[in-house]
């Protein structure tokens, strides 16, 4: 951590650093400091040392306290001709293509094995966006170099928002490459590493890509699209009943990480795809299906499984794998008009999933929500949790919004007014850039979420108001989820439906309001589960 003296480790270990410029700066983090941290893989690469600047030590190293300009905070930049940029290339540093901006990369060419890179991130150019990190931009630098050194520990060293970072890290537990010896001459060359997305860009199925990608552009396809997204449905107020409208509460529950509950065992392709046509569904093939589901009527209380608003399909779609399936599950034939399809296939987001997973109990448990609680319990530790630690309780925030975030950038859509429809833009040079891959997360989240409602429905009788991406209200007698959950006559949660507790995919109290004031919202058109929380909740569907 700097400040305009020292610099703040983690652990609280304070450092004396003498620089008074960035290229000082840079020299001094890689011969003196000892920052970093080691690789997550044993072909990965290390971590390279972060330092994070206060606005006093911006200042004294000759940076402006504030960026100013036009364009959306998190894309301005230094001029070229700032007098720090002119520093570090006479210094013979480089700046990576993004040039000079609240997270800057600043390298020399690797020598050896010895990569030679720093990265900075700038606070009081917002560099922690309060959403992803809350309250942290204010903190002392001390406890600022905490929050982040546990984020490092736990998750990885950020390299840029939270959404970089959940990207990074499945390229770190996954690198493209991995020595190989080769055959001819016996030196070690660099080989794929099986199960990895490998170094080259891959383009998606027209049906798998965004309206402006050069696929769907240059090849005039009018096909139509996946339309794999987080719910967004509200209950029809006519379907209420006397006896749901006489309910005292309007209770709402928030699936932990339902995304990365998602990702957990999911096979996707890891080839391109190929284009079938009028093939047989097969529930273990991922990709994407052409499939009339539109005679699957089910019970108008609950939101349709196949579409994010919750409306019955009106004729064939494409659909993700996982939609097809749930089909299946629920008793319907399915008959595939055409399907895009990937033969080469692996679970690529499982060491992902398991750190994050890890990572999010364990910064829990710190907070006091462990997993050996009693549900009532569980609620009391839930409702205190954030003033326990503050700190903790920003990495936690960090964690859930590296998840929503890294799902999001799988599908990265073009930023910047000169934008022009059937252009590469910059994010499609990445072998992450996977649209299917996304959508397999968000299907299997979506249908994850439909088996609870329907399950919810058997076993209680009840329906739900709302639903938005992965919270659901339901009406209740009383205040509590305790108070219309199913549970077994030993005190049980019956399984199946909703339950409590502190794991990806289990449930928490999202909030709690009159009924009466649920119906309000459900009249005018608004969705109860965007308010329950009080405030507009963000729907993060990894966009």
């Amino acid at each position: 951590m700097s400040r305009s003296t020292g610099r703040t480790g983690v652990d609280g270990i304070v450092l004396d650093c003498p620089a008074t410029t960035i290229p000082e700066l840079v020299e001094w983090t890689l011969r003196e400091s000892g920052l970093g941290a080691p690789k997550l893989n044993r072909y990965g690469k290390d971590s390279d040392p972060l330092i994070v600047l206060t606005a006093a030590a911006a200042v004294k190293l000759g940076l402006p306290e504030r960026l100013e300009g036009h364009e959306q905070r998190r894309s301005l930049r230094l001029p070229e001709d700032h007098p720090v940029v002119k520093q570090v290339a006479k210094a013979k540093w480089q700046l990576t293509q993004r040039g000079f901006g609240p997270w800057a990369r600043i390298y020399r060419k690797a020598q050896g094995r010895e990569r030679q890179c720093v990265q900075l991130a700038v606070l009081s150019w917002d560099a922690l966006d309060e959403r992803s990190w809350p309250g942290v931009a204010e903190m002392e630098p001390a406890d600022i170099a905490r929050v982040l050194g546990v984020y490092a520990q736990r998750v990885i060293t950020p390299r840029g928002s939270t959404a970089v970072s959940g990207l990074e890290l499945m390229t770190a537990l996954r690198p493209p490459t991995k020595p190989e010896r080769d055959e001819e001459t016996g030196n070690w060359i660099s080989g794929h590493n099986p199960g990895s997305l490998g170094t080259e860009p891959m383009d998606p199925a027209p049906p798998e890509a965004t309206p402006e990608h050069p696929v769907v552009v240059q090849s005039g396809w009018t096909g139509g699209f996946l339309n794999e997204e987080a719910y967004q449905w509200v209950r029809s107020v006519d379907s209420l009943s006397d006896e749901e409208c006489m309910m005292p509460f309007a209770v709402g529950l928030d699936l932990n990480t339902a995304f990365l509950a998602a990702a957990a065992r999911l096979v996707v392709g890891l080839s391109a795809p190929d284009h079938f046509h009028a093939p047989k569904f097969n529930p273990k093939i991922p990709g994407s299906w052409l499939v009339d589901l539109s005679h699957i009527g089910l019970d108008p209380r609950l939101p349709s499984p196949f579409t994010p608003d919750g409306s019955r399909p009106t004729g064939p779609a494409w659909y993700q794998t996982h939609t097809v399936a749930y089909a299946q599950e629920l008793g319907y034939d399915v008959h595939p008009i055409e399907a895009y399809l990937r033969r080469e296939t692996g679970a690529y987001l499982d060491p992902w999933h398991d750190r994050l997973k890890n990572a999010y109990v364990d910064t829990l448990a710190d907070l006091g929500v462990t997993k050996d609680l009693d549900d009532r319990r569980f609620l009391a530790a839930m409702e205190q949790h954030k003033q326990v630690d503050p700190a903790l309780a920003a990495v936690l925030a960090a964690i859930k919004a590296t998840v929503k975030g890294g799902v999001g950038k799988l599908r990265e859509r073009p930023q910047g007014k000169h934008y022009k429809e059937g252009e590469r833009w910059p994010a499609l040079q990445r072998p992450t850039w996977r649209p299917d891959i996304r959508a397999a997360v968000i299907s299997k989240a979506r249908v994850n979420m439909h088996r609870k409602l329907n399950n919810m429905a058997k076993m209680t009788g009840l329906f739900p108001l709302a639903v938005l991406s992965d919270c659901v209200v339901y009406p209740s007698p009383g205040a509590s989820p305790l108070d219309f959950l199913p549970y077994a006559a030993s005190g049980k949660p019956q399984p199946g439906g909703f339950r409590l507790g502190p794991t990806p995919g289990l449930a928490k109290l999202e909030g709690v309001q009159p009924m009466l004031w649920a119906v309000e919202l459900m009249e005018k058109g608004l969705n109860p589960a965007r308010h329950i929380k009080g405030g507009d909740a963000v729907l993060e569907d990894g966009e």
